[in-house]
C-alpha cells in the first residue's frame, strides 16, 4: 500500500508542477520558445483526452508515465530559475488537490486528430477494397 500512496503523491506533485509551468507560460519573463513548448505540454497534461488512450495495454500509460514528465523536465530547463521559482510559489498557493484544471481546447484538438486519422483510415480502406477484383 505505501507504493500506491507514493505514486499518488508523485502524481499530485506532477500536476502542481504542470500548473506552475502553465503560469510560467503566461509570465512575461519566459522566452517565447519556452512559452510555446510549455503551453503545448501543459495543454496535453491537462487534456481530458489522451493521444494514446489508457485502455491500450502498456502504451496507454506511456504518455502519462514517460512523455509528460520528460516534456516537463525539458521545459523546466528552458525557463529562467527566478521565473520558475515565482510561478511555483504562485502554483502552490492556487493549486488545491480538489481543484483539477482541465484543458477542453487540448481535448478537442486531440479528438480532431483521432477523427482525422479515422477518416484517413476509412479512405485508405475504401481505396484498397474498391480496386480489389470481385470473385464469383
Amino acid at each position: 500500500m505505501p507504493l500506491l500512496i507514493e505514486l499518488k503523491q508523485r502524481a499530485r506533485r506532477l500536476k502542481a508542477e504542470a500548473f506552475a509551468l502553465y503560469l510560467a507560460a503566461r509570465h512575461p519573463g519566459t522566452p517565447w520558445y519556452a512559452k510555446l513548448l510549455a503551453a503545448a505540454i501543459v495543454a496535453y497534461a491537462f487534456s481530458p483526452v489522451d493521444l494514446i488512450p489508457d485502455f491500450i495495454p502498456v502504451l496507454g500509460y506511456l504518455d502519462d508515465l514517460v512523455l509528460i514528465p520528460l516534456g516537463l523536465a525539458l521545459v523546466i530547463r528552458l525557463i529562467p530559475s527566478a521565473v520558475l521559482a515565482e510561478c511555483r510559489s504562485a502554483a502552490a498557493d492556487a493549486f488545491t488537490p480538489g481543484n483539477k484544471p482541465v484543458s477542453y481546447a487540448a481535448g478537442a484538438f486531440i479528438v480532431m486528430i483521432w477523427l482525422t486519422l479515422a477518416a484517413l483510415g476509412m479512405i485508405w480502406l475504401y481505396s484498397v477494397f474498391a480496386d480489389a477484383p470481385v470473385s464469383p
